[in-house]
């Protein structure tokens, strides 16, 4: 244990720690040279050292992957554009707000907007010369985009809709609490991008993080039974509502989770949080600070790979963080109360509020907002929010819920729900309904394939074969991420496909339909023609042999088709 702490300790010089240290330290709080950069006319990109700084303000740098070998033969430098992520903690906007997004991505982007898995929206095709008024438009909107991105606390994300009950209310303002508590302080943004004054750099600007901020980003989801929408077990930090007698109280804790991993390296893995005790109401911010902070002390920043706090968990071990936990809190938390999930999706359609109110989920196909060929439904959204007098409320599905429609408005909603294609949940497949992918190509750095402007062609062959199976009304959880690192959550689908090159993929099968167990390797590195005829017999065995209500995941499990995956060390073995 002694040489684990060591290899982790954050008073190592500098030089011995990974580049990003130095980079961090040395940025006067993720001031950089970020000034400069966003005005020099000679290039659309920024230099690479502020690239990595733009992160903690929730944008990345990208260029258009399509157009390198054309703009390279010409001699022109990439297409440099930004994404920008919003910071929304529990995705939750004011129509006024959403028409801003709208009229800000029509204005700046590439006219459309992303929902995201972190619940929340991303402008796409944002160049270098619009920056500064995205940013500012957003801020007068009263919305913002720190820490949407970097190595911090990102959008603190939870089971959506917080007008479906005031449980769901009380948690909503819970992740607004746990985000502003956890929010980095830097006066950066403020200087650099809304063009205000802040205070003078002093040792005390990030009080939380320090200069050097965490070794890597850090999550946190808060889940309402019986719906695990957020993926809880998915998230460096979870909190499981307890509910009795109509009022919650407190927080089962779970810590260590996360997605993403590297293809053939056994040294990475996706991994699911553990329960680790019981918070009271009252104790939720300081276990979500302290609980950041001993990540912040003792996570690995000399590799970045083994950066994450599930790989500080599975170092370390329960037991050591149980105690540093309640060291620093003075106190150890309480045992687990009991729970159960039933689903990790999203409900379509209508649902009826505690008080009354109407709430309408819209499926949104890979969560892109734009008008597209007989469903403008980015115009509908937008005539939408022009009368909507409620909230809106993104899931972590990449969906969106119309909140708060009273009895007397639910018609005239019914009407332009038709007429701009809104209603599609009602006409699509289940399988379809349930699909989540990343954006991937062409402008993530990362992607090694195909996975939003893939998926629905492959699953287009899969309906047809599961129309032929007798199984149109499968709701199997599908997803499709174009690299390891897991932006759509994809080792919790009961099948997945994550990207290895071009048109190729592996296959996992076996993840649970409450996300509390994982997928495992089924095929590796194959194309679509492998795909459909690897999984044709395995779905036929499922529509033969499937017992009442059972799940895919569950019956490839219990088939013996593939191993329950509970724990991510084994991942890729």
């Amino acid at each position: 244990m002694r040489e684990t702490r060591e290899r982790f300790d954050r008073s190592r010089p500098l030089a011995e720690l990974h580049s990003n240290e130095q980079l961090k330290h040395d940025s006067h709080f993720l001031r950089g040279t970020l000034q400069e950069s966003l005005i020099d006319p000679i290039t659309g990109a920024v230099t690479a050292s502020d690239a990595l700084l733009t992160k903690f303000f929730g944008i990345y740098q990208q260029d258009d992957r399509d157009l390198r070998d054309e703009r390279r033969r010409a001699k022109l430098e990439p297409r440099y554009q930004f994404m920008v992520r919003v910071r929304l903690p529990g995705g939750v906007c004011t129509p006024s707000q959403w028409l801003a997004l709208d009229s800000l991505a029509r204005r700046y982007g590439n006219g459309t907007l992303r929902l995201t898995t972190r619940q929340t929206f991303q402008f796409h095709g944002v160049f270098k010369r619009n920056l500064r008024a995205l940013i500012q438009g957003l801020y007068t909107a009263g919305l913002d985009t720190i820490a949407a991105c970097g190595d911090d606390n990102r959008n603190v994300i939870c089971t959506a809709n917080p007008l479906q009950s005031p449980v769901h209310a009380e948690v909503s303002t819970l992740a607004r609490a746990i985000s502003s508590r956890l929010m980095p302080r830097t006066g950066a943004y403020r200087e650099v991008f809304l063009q205000q004054h802040a205070a003078p750099v002093n040792g005390e600007e990030e009080p939380i993080y320090g200069r050097t901020y965490l070794p890597r980003k850090f999550k946190i989801a808060i889940a309402v039974p019986p719906q695990n929408d957020v993926d809880v077990y998915a998230h460096d930090l979870g909190f499981v509502t307890i509910v009795e007698g109509g009022r919650i109280v407190g927080y089962n804790v779970l810590v260590g989770g996360g997605m993403g991993m590297t293809h053939r390296t056994p040294a990475t893995f996706p991994r699911l949080s553990d329960v680790v005790g019981f918070c009271t109401p009252d104790d939720v911010l300081t276990v979500a600070e302290h609980t950041m902070c001993i990540q912040r002390d003792h996570g690995d920043r000399k590799d970045r790979s083994h950066a994450r706090f599930k790989y500080t968990i599975e170092d370390l071990g329960i037991d050591w963080f149980r105690e540093e936990l309640a060291r620093r809190m003075g106190r150890p938390l309480q045992p687990a109360r009991e729970f159960r999930f039933e689903s990790n999706g999203d409900h379509f359609g209508w649902v009826r509020g505690e008080d009354g109110r109407w709430h309408y989920t819209i499926h949104v196909e890979q969560g892109r907002l734009a008008d597209f060929e007989g469903k403008p439904l980015l115009s509908g959204l937008r005539t939408l929010a022009s009368s909507h007098q409620g909230v809106f409320a993104v899931t972590t599905n990449q969906n969106v819920i119309i909140a708060g429609v009273p009895d007397k408005d639910r018609a005239g909603i019914d009407r332009l729900l038709s007429d701009y294609g809104l209603d599609s949940a009602q006409r699509v497949t289940p399988i379809r309904r349930n699909a989540i992918a990343c954006v991937a190509l062409p402008t993530c750095a990362l992607a090694m394939a195909e996975s939003e402007r893939y998926l629905p062609q492959l699953l287009a062959k899969f309906e047809a074969m599961l129309a032929e199976l007798g199984l149109g009304d499968a709701g199997i959880n599908v997803r499709m991420s174009g690299c390891p690192n897991g932006c759509s959550r994809p080792y919790l689908g009961e099948i997945a496909f994550v990207g290895k090159a071009p048109g190729k993929y592996n296959v996992y099968l076996g993840a649970s339909h409450t996300g509390d167990r994982l997928n495992a390797l089924y095929r590796e590195n194959v194309g679509e023609t492998e795909i459909l005829d690897s999984l044709r017999p395995v779905l036929q065995r499922y529509a033969q042999e499937r017992m009442s209500g059972e799940g895919f995941g569950d019956f490839v499990v219990r088939a013996g088709i593939v191993r329950a995956m509970l724990h991510g060390r084994d991942f890729q073995t």
